[in-house]
């Protein structure tokens, strides 16, 4: 399995913000096949404030250049992600070419390195 961290900011607007949550409670079931069909395995979606952030689970075969744009070869998701870019905007740190713009992963738990001392837990009261 692959994982992948990626920012976005919504659009400074507490409607579109509450629009965005609420599609996202009821997201459509041709987009979540889709999202499935492309090679990822879960997607979570989190926010404070404005700034999104996306972290997916996928399939060791996914490349993110090759498969993110087939999330939308189908009529449904392209219709979703108009929806969703009306409501969105890029982070000013994302390039010009980017929308969700992958983040780096800097500290992971599992890491070979962190697994000796997760192995003798020190808990501190």
């Amino acid at each position: 399995m692959k994982t992948y961290g990626l920012a976005l900011c919504l659009r400074d607007d507490g409607a579109a913000i509450e629009r965005y949550k609420e599609y996202h409670r009821e997201v459509w079931p041709e987009v979540l096949a889709r999202i499935r069909e492309v090679g990822i395995t879960q997607m979570e979606i989190f926010l404070l404030g404005r700034r999104l952030f996306m972290h997916i689970t996928a399939e060791d075969d996914f490349e993110p250049a090759r498969d993110f744009p087939r999330l939308n070869e189908d009529p449904k998701s392209q219709e979703w992600d108009a929806l969703m870019r009306a409501l969105q905007e890029r982070a000013p740190e994302a390039a010009a070419d980017q929308w969700w713009a992958p983040m780096e992963q800097v500290f992971d738990s599992e890491w070979p390195q962190h697994r000796s001392a997760a192995a003798y837990p020190q808990r501190k009261r």
